[in-house]
């Protein structure tokens, strides 16, 4: 199994270290890594997101009343 596929199975924490060191490596990396590093941040930036609790919809500010 390559690193891509374990990503689902990869706690919060761990996706986090894996980021920060593909972004890492995408800027100081051989070129390999560089290109590996790139494949991969998409991946997990993508996880991380869908992980993300849904927002709560903002309200919208109260109007005031209408004066008759």
């Amino acid at each position: 199994m390559n690193l891509a596929e374990r990503i689902p199975s990869l706690d919060d924490k761990e996706l986090r270290n894996l980021l920060v060191n593909a972004r890492r490596l995408e800027n100081s990396g051989t070129p390999k890594q560089q290109a590996e590093a790139g494949e991969l941040i998409p991946l997990i930036e993508t996880e991380l997101d869908a992980r993300k609790p849904p927002s709560k919809p903002k309200r919208a500010a109260a109007k005031p009343p209408v004066a008759h």
